[in-house]
C-alpha cells in the first residue's frame, strides 16, 4: 500500500471517529466531488450522488453522540494505482438515537477510494452490523 493511500485511510479513520460524536464534516471532506459516490448504511437504503450521500451522512451522524471508534480491524486491502477497496471491522461505542445509554457495536465496512486530480477520495462506503456467522449456517443456493 502506498504512503499516500495509508495517509488517506488514517484520515478516514479520524473522520469515522468524529462521525461517532455526531460530526459528519470530516467524512464529507473526504468524499469525491463526482456524482457517482454511493453510501449504504444501517439507517436506510443505499443512495447515489454527492448531495444525497451528504444528506444521509448528516442524518446518520445526527443519530450518534459522545462516541468513539475504538478499533479498526483491517481484514483486506485491494489496491491498484488509482482504486482501492478496504474491508474492515469497526468497533464503535456511542449513544445512539434518543438513548442516554452507551451502546457498543461492531460494523462490517467496505470502503472504496479512488485517486482523483486532488488525491485519494472516498467513492463508496457500505457499513452494516453483521459481523458474526448466521446461526442457521451458510446460505445455500
Amino acid at each position: 500500500m502506498s504512503d499516500d493511500l495509508e495517509q488517506i485511510i488514517e484520515r478516514y479513520h479520524y473522520a469515522a471517529d468524529e462521525f461517532s460524536r455526531g460530526d459528519p464534516e470530516p467524512v464529507k471532506a473526504l468524499l469525491s466531488e463526482r456524482d457517482d459516490v454511493t453510501l449504504a448504511n444501517p439507517f436506510g437504503p443505499a443512495v447515489r450522488g454527492r448531495q444525497p450521500v451528504c444528506d444521509v451522512l448528516d442524518y446518520a451522524s445526527s443519530r450518534f453522540r459522545d462516541g468513539e471508534v475504538k478499533r479498526f480491524e483491517l481484514l483486506a486491502t485491494y489496491a491498484t494505482n488509482d482504486l482501492a477497496t478496504i474491508l474492515e471491522n469497526e468497533q464503535w461505542r456511542a449513544k445512539v438515537g434518543e438513548s442516554d445509554e452507551m451502546a457498543s457495536f461492531v460494523l462490517r465496512v467496505s470502503s472504496t477510494l479512488r485517486r482523483e486530480a486532488d488525491g485519494w477520495r472516498l467513492v463508496h462506503r457500505h457499513a452494516d452490523p453483521i459481523t458474526t456467522p448466521d446461526p442457521a449456517g451458510p446460505l445455500r443456493g
